[in-house]
């Protein structure tokens, strides 16, 4: 399982015309599945991101969670992030995981990360999504379940 994530200071997607998910302050996940993935690897991001400290301190240091500030996930399902661009001018998307398996994960990930602790809001799934940013710093991280 893959995220990047974004810290945010405002965050909204946007499906149809209709806003599905909305947060003052945060971060974004786009969150990636692959054929391999389990609950397990739902777990460690979800634990990860909560806890992950990449928020300033009165020192204007990194060493702030998400729990500590209080902030919430806009969450965001993306299976581009398994395309693959070694070869050809056209990405390739093997490898990422079927719908039924990706939604069912991607929905594991955001019940984890509520009982982390964290209000998590999302798009929708499998839809095309307009998704705005504000992102502080600017902080973009790439996560991966199996590089622990």
């Amino acid at each position: 399982m893959r995220a990047v994530i974004q810290r945010a200071k405002n965050a909204s997607v946007t499906v149809e015309g209709k806003i599905t998910g909305e947060i003052d302050s945060g971060l974004v996940v786009l969150l990636g599945v692959t054929h391999e993935d389990t609950e397990e690897d739902a777990k460690y991001l979800a634990n990860k991101v909560t806890n992950l400290r990449i928020f300033e301190d009165e020192q204007e240091k990194m060493n702030l969670s998400l729990k500590d500030v209080e902030g919430k996930i806009l969450s965001i399902s993306q299976f581009t992030l398994y395309g693959d661009t070694r070869k050809g001018r056209r990405p390739n998307f093997m490898a990422a995981a079927k719908p039924d398996k990706a939604i069912e994960l991607y929905e594991v990930f955001n019940i984890l990360v509520v009982k982390e602790g964290v209000d998590v809001e999302t798009g929708a799934f499998g839809e095309m999504m307009d998704v705005q940013l504000n992102n502080v710093g600017p902080v973009t991280l790439i996560l991966d379940s199996k590089e622990r």
